[in-house]
């Protein structure tokens, strides 16, 4: 996974940072405790197509053991995707919860062609299909309890997305790259980052650069912050250039009256890549404070 530090570099935050939790956490047990067998409820994996503009995209739900209905974190991926943290989401699933991951419009194997715009429609209609009556009891959804997650781009994904759905219970960013900032970036840098993450994307540099400049401008983290100011809020920075954006949403979320938002940062690089204990650990602890 590249950063996308050298792109935005020039939109940094103009506010000083917050101050951040830098400590270890505590590991809890279901990091490193497999789940007590149920044969009655067993642990599962299901393979899930879910109805997006036409097409069916691909997704993958992990249920824990016991009997349900459990609560639920969804994992938006990032550019182009190539670290799914799935090792998260078996670490949620072992919490007992529900834990879905799925693929954008024309990235891994999903139909259709690759957009940032599309991003925002897909993770709204995950949303719609999880939260739909029918499919909730099948796969064991509790409705009232599903957090929005997101890694680089899939951080974008989660504040656009979480900021017009209240009814989620929480969400939580994960190295967030700020894509509106990355589309008002000259054409020419805008084509570059796309030439160097087209990894399983249905399309080109060049055409996905333009879809980018000319839809998803507007939807800025700030642009955000109006709706999120009553939803819980985990920030989780890293060492990738990235950190001082996502600060600065948190700190603009505080300010605009939301009282439960974490900010963690970890010395560690855009994919967590030696820092993974700590990042399910931070993910967990916070998931458990939820009411």
């Amino acid at each position: 996974m590249r950063p996308l530090n050298l792109l935005l570099a020039t939109a940094t935050a103009l506010i000083m940072p917050l101050a951040v939790q830098a400590q270890s956490p505590s590991i809890p047990a279901a990091i490193f405790t497999d789940s007590p067998a149920d044969t009655v409820h067993p642990a599962g994996m299901a393979v899930l197509h879910i109805p997006s503009h036409g097409v069916e995209i691909n997704a993958i739900v992990y249920t824990p053991s016991g009997a349900g209905p459990h609560r639920t974190i969804v994992i938006c991926h990032g550019l182009p995707g190539n670290e799914k943290n799935l090792d998260l989401a078996q670490a949620a699933r072992r919490f007992g919860w529900n834990a879905v991951t799925f693929n954008y419009r024309g990235s891994w194997g999903s139909p259709g062609h690759y957009s940032f715009a599309n991003d925002l429609e897909d993770a709204d209609a995950v949303l719609a299909y999880l939260e739909g009556p029918a499919n909730a009891a099948k796969l064991g959804i509790d409705t009232k309890h599903i957090v929005l997650a997101g890694h680089s781009l899939g951080g974008w994904v989660t504040t656009q997305t979480a900021a017009h759905h209240p009814e989620l219970e929480g969400a939580i960013l994960i190295s967030a790259a700020d894509m509106a900032l990355a589309a008002s970036q000259p054409r020419d840098k805008v084509v570059g980052l796309m030439k160097e993450n087209m990894e399983s994307l249905n399309g080109t540099p060049e055409g996905i650069a333009d879809n980018a400049i000319a839809t998803v401008r507007a939807h800025t983290f700030t642009s955000a912050v109006p709706g999120l100011t009553k939803l819980p809020l985990l920030v989780l920075t890293s060492n990738d250039g990235l950190a001082p954006n996502a600060e600065a949403l948190a700190k603009a979320v505080q300010s605009a009256g939301n009282s439960q938002v974490t900010v963690v940062h970890a010395d560690t690089d855009h994919g967590w890549s030696d820092r993974r204990i700590f990042l399910e650990a931070a993910v967990l602890n916070w998931l458990q404070k939820l009411p």
